[in-house]
């Protein structure tokens, strides 16, 4: 119960409710705050015609008060009122639905007045007095009853006690702003339970308030139990009791009111009748808000559900990500180490190849400066014979010397500078481009039944992803059967959400399922849909198939032709199953134009006579004339074509052995117009059955 305690306080002082009224939108207020919210309004801008009050408004007059109103809806509080006409009777400055009382603006009165009387003392209300809801911010003006004319809510008044008797918990103080406090005394005369705090802040054991009696809570309790419950009277006149209930106003009344009140014309019923109607009236509203909030409980159970799923698929996604960042990571550090012994290698290969030149240059230095001190120390000899004897070879070793010293030899074999650069820019535009993909196939489509349909032989299906599926669909395949309970097959496959399939068959029971794809595959397939053709075939003859000589009118549905030669029409409308009956009535017939019925494939020939080619099975001028009916029949079940002229059977069976896929059919001249009749029932003569020897029907 304690989800009820909000419907039990008064959206003013914020307290349970105490001595309710129900205001003519209906609201309700405690009689107190009531008072406390009352706007005196100037004479000038409160004529009689605008004084109303809470006995006997219904419903649709308070629509005619709410236009007289002083006060547009817009006003949201209480502030811009030009003032209150008695003082708050409760320190509570502010509710909990954020209506706020402001004190007073006419002269505080005296001490003892701070009091909250017994009802009945009360000061009269002012003249020109007006009270707004503090729900629905609509306004009332008062009339010289002044709130003593709004109903008092003895139901609501009774609910609360109820449930305050009902509490086990300790009672809570009433005058705390927040978070109310344990009571510890109640007040025998102001009705008030006060906390320690509060106690001593608003009812001081001094002056007038020291004559009050407290109690503990538990005996406030008690006594309030015990308080005789008060019997609803008219509000109109005082001493009868509602008896009655007036239809047309929706409230009860008395028999004074229908002898002297404007009720008296009023459809009326019993109190009691009316009573037991309405609760049954509410009980079954009930049942309905009973179901929801069911279906709510069970809602939040599912979201809680969610929510432990969420949490739980959140870690266990988490523990993935951070795996397959890890072996990112795991196998960037492999590729490093890669690389630099790739470095490594180029350094060593470097080295050796510098080492290299470095000693073979220290041992041909060495060489050379040897040659050239033992060639100075040969020339400082004085010795002319011994000289020339060496010096020719001397000459060639330091030539050659030389010439070893040639080009290259003082050059660098290897660079100082490493010729490997790394390209890590792909590899940076793909670590910024990291990011989670759609790695789930769709989920199954939802079918919108209300715009799937049949039409003749076509069938509209429609559908549409789940709500709260964010799987990337980049197409949807749709599937029939061949409309016999065979195999599944795809009539459509991309991306838009409704497709019409042409060209079923007439009187067949067809299942329809679709499905989406993305990149990961192909999702689930839909529920199975069962959807029905037509049983009777409604069709047209077919301009674009027609003969260019061919001229149609009346909605495709009358036909003549401009050309002395036979010119072909067929329907728009293909058979290969079921039984089919058309008919077709002669409108103009000059000259014995020989016209031709019956039936023709779809590559039939358009410029000869029907039937002068094997693509067509046709009855030709068997003695019509202008205003005769010609009837053709096509039965699939037993593959028989019969035709009819004035309802009257023309011969026994005209073809037989009929499979495949047929279009009705008409070959015609100038001479003659035809008009085509459709949708039309099977002949009563002709009863499915089998054909006699004769090629009669059974």
């Amino acid at each position: 119960m304690d989800e009820m305690e909000e419907e039990l306080k008064c959206p003013v002082c914020g307290s349970f409710f105490r001595e309710p009224i129900i205001l003519p939108c209906s609201h309700n207020i405690c009689l107190a705050c009531a008072r406390n919210i009352l706007v005196q309004t100037p004479d000038a801008e409160s004529p009689q015609s605008s004084r109303a009050s809470g006995s006997g408004v219904s419903d649709y007059d308070y629509l005619d008060l709410d236009k007289m109103s002083l006060y547009s809806e817009a006003d949201s509080g209480y502030g811009s009122y030009g003032g209150f006409v008695s003082a708050p009777t409760t320190p509570c400055q502010k509710s909990p639905n954020g209506v706020r009382v402001f004190p007073p603006s006419v002269p505080q009165p005296p001490p003892q007045q701070h009091l909250l009387p017994q009802p009945g003392s009360l000061p009269p209300i002012p003249r020109n007095s007006c009270i707004t809801c503090p729900q629905c911010h609509r306004s009332l003006i008062l009339d010289d009853r002044g709130l003593r004319g709004f109903p008092k809510n003895r139901v609501l008044e009774g609910v609360v006690d109820r449930y305050q008797q009902s509490k086990a918990a300790a009672l809570k103080c009433q005058l705390c702003e927040k978070s109310p406090k344990e009571a510890t005394v109640m007040c025998e005369q102001c009705d008030v339970f006060y906390c320690d705090p509060c106690r001593l802040r608003c009812h001081p054991p001094r002056g007038p308030l020291a004559k009050h009696r407290l109690v503990p809570p538990a005996q406030g309790r008690i006594s309030r139990r015990a308080s005789p419950r008060k019997i609803s009277t008219c509000t109109e006149h005082e001493l009868e009791n509602l008896s009655m209930y007036c239809v047309q106003c929706k409230m009860p009344v008395c028999y004074q009111c229908l002898e002297e009140g404007k009720h008296g014309t009023h459809e009326v019923k019993a109190l009691g009748a009316m009573w037991k109607l309405h609760k049954g009236q509410l009980s079954q509203a009930l049942n309905g808000l009973s179901d929801r909030a069911t279906e709510a409980k069970e809602f939040l159970v599912q979201l809680r559900n969610m929510v432990q799923h969420i949490q739980e698929n959140g870690v266990e996604f988490e523990a993935c990500l951070v795996a397959q960042c890890d072996a990112l990571i795991d196998a960037l550090n492999r590729r490093k180490a890669q690389l630099l012994a790739r470095v490594n290698k180029e350094h060593e290969h470097k080295l050796k190849v510098v080492r290299d030149q470095i000693s073979h240059c220290t041992v041909k230095l060495r060489q050379t400066t040897g040659l050239m001190e033992y060639c100075l120390e040969v020339i400082k000899e004085n010795d002319p014979s011994g000289f020339l004897q060496i010096s020719d070879a001397l000459i060639r070793r330091v030539l050659m010397t030389e010439g070893q010293w040639g080009k290259g030899t003082l050059t660098p074999r290897m660079t100082s500078d490493f010729d490997l650069t790394l390209d890590s820019g792909p590899l940076l535009q793909t670590i910024h481009q990291l990011d989670f993909v759609q790695m789930k196939v769709p989920a199954a489509p939802i079918l919108q039944l209300e715009e799937c349909c049949t039409q003749n032989n076509s069938a509209t299906l429609s559908w549409k992803q789940p709500p709260l599926s964010t799987i990337a669909v980049d197409g949807y395949i749709l599937e029939l059967d061949d409309g016999n309970m065979g195999p599944f097959r795809e009539v459509y496959v991309g991306t838009e959400t409704i497709c019409t399939v042409d060209g079923l068959h007439f009187n067949s029971t067809y299942k329809s399922r679709v499905k989406a794809f993305n990149a990961s595959g192909v999702g689930q397939y839909s529920k199975t849909l069962i959807m029905q053709t037509s049983e009777i075939a409604w069709f047209t003859f077919d301009p674009a198939s027609a003969h260019p000589d061919i001229i149609l009118s009346n909605d495709n549905l009358t036909v003549s032709c401009n050309s002395y030669d036979d010119r072909v029409v067929m329907g728009n409308s293909a058979f290969s199953r079921g039984i089919h009956y058309w008919e077709m009535t002669i409108d103009r017939y000059d000259n014995h134009p020989d016209p031709a019925f019956g039936i023709a494939r779809a590559d039939v020939l358009k410029d000869v006579m029907l039937g002068k080619d094997d693509k067509a099975w046709a009855m030709t001028d068997g003695g019509i004339g202008k205003g005769a009916t010609i009837g053709v029949l096509l039965d699939f079940s037993r593959g028989i074509l019969i035709f009819l002229i004035n309802d009257e059977q023309q011969g026994p069976v005209a073809f037989e052995s009929l499979e495949g896929v047929y279009y009705p059919a008409l070959s015609l001249n100038r001479n003659v117009q035809v008009t085509l009749h459709t949708g039309l029932p099977i002949p009563d003569f002709y009863t499915p059955g089998e054909v006699d020897p004769n090629g009669s029907v059974c």
